[in-house]
């Protein structure tokens, strides 16, 4: 089962793709995250996405929230795909034990062996604060992430 929001998102490290470990506690003691889980590096609607994500990654940074992004690909395959796009925001390996983040978080499609495309911001506190989701081979909606960080960052104003 997906978790929802409110829920508390469970812990992880993982590679990315410089073979560096990130590990989600880490990245809240600094700033709220969205958690994003692609299908698989090199694929067309992920490419358009990560890219998407790439550009818009100072927005959020501005906005305080780090953006990674999830795959089960291997670090090399991470490393090889950023290298060629120039991404420079984090890509974290699910290779191995294949898919176990995306399990926690409940979106590994078993019979495809790989993540839904779906997306969790995580406030500081580590609760699940939205979940953005789409259809294998359709992109999620910018709009929807913009208005979850507004609301989220609205909530902590107040």
């Amino acid at each position: 089962m997906t978790i929802t929001r409110g829920a508390v998102a469970p812990d992880f490290e993982l590679r990315n793709q410089h073979g560096q470990t990130v590990s989600l506690q880490e990245l809240l003691s600094r700033r709220a995250v969205l958690v994003v889980f692609i299908p698989l590096a090199f694929s067309p609607v992920c490419a358009a996405e990560v890219a998407q994500f790439n550009d818009w990654h100072d927005i959020a940074a501005s906005a305080g929230v780090e953006v990674v992004v999830i795959s089960v690909d291997s670090v090399a395959t991470l490393r090889a795909w950023s290298d060629d796009t120039g991404f420079r925001l984090s890509l974290l390996s699910d290779f191995w034990p294949h898919g176990a983040v995306a399990k926690q978080f409940g979106v590994f499609l078993e019979d495809k062996g790989f993540a839904r495309r779906a997306s969790f911001l995580i406030d500081r506190n580590g609760v699940v604060q939205s979940v953005i989701e789409s259809a294998l081979g359709e992109a999620r909606a910018f709009s929807d992430y913009e208005q979850a960080i507004v609301a989220l960052t609205s909530a902590a104003d107040s």
